[in-house]
């Protein structure tokens, strides 16, 4: 498969695995570790979604499964299935030192490891979802907080996860 696409297709791959896992367990509806309410509360007073805001802190204060997806990548390439599985064992205690109550970097890990498993069958190979994933958590975290706040709290209202203000 031809590079670019493949990395593109893994940009949306590793996008979709991330935020849909994370706004599953509920990381938009409260901050789930130390740090995470204050870069909400700052994400709002820049006119952004607050559930947005705790989405980002939670992933920026704790290995949700944007960490858990760009650690499962890196694990499947160095080891195979196993890897994917030990990543997901990693971010688990990740978590547990972070006192963060939740599952979704383990589980995100899981899930990765999976989704790496299958599209390995279409040509998509490991790299491309390290580079995919390091692109989609730019999407989240580093172009523009603000829209990207938006953007989780609308797809928080869809979860019906989206914080109570």
């Amino acid at each position: 498969m031809n590079e670019i696409i493949g990395i593109i297709l893994a940009t949306i791959i590793c996008w979709l695995n991330f935020v849909i896992v994370d706004t599953y367990f509920g990381l938009p509806e409260q901050p789930g570790v130390e740090g995470a309410r204050i870069i909400g509360e700052s994400i709002k007073k820049r006119n952004g979604d607050i559930a947005g805001g705790f989405f980002q802190g939670n992933i920026l204060c704790s290995p949700d499964a944007s960490a858990g997806t760009l650690i499962a990548s890196i694990g499947y390439l160095l080891l195979g299935i196993p890897g994917g599985i030990i990543a997901a064992f990693l971010v688990f205690i990740g978590n547990r030192l972070c006192a963060d109550p939740g599952y979704a970097g383990t589980v995100g890990s899981l899930t990765a490891t999976i989704l790496i498993f299958i599209f390995s069958f279409v040509g998509l190979t490991p790299e491309m979802f390290i580079v995919g994933m390091v692109i989609a958590i730019l999407t989240i975290q580093g172009i523009d907080q603000v829209r990207a706040s938006i953007i989780l709290g609308k797809i928080a209202d869809k979860f019906n996860r989206h914080a109570e203000e």
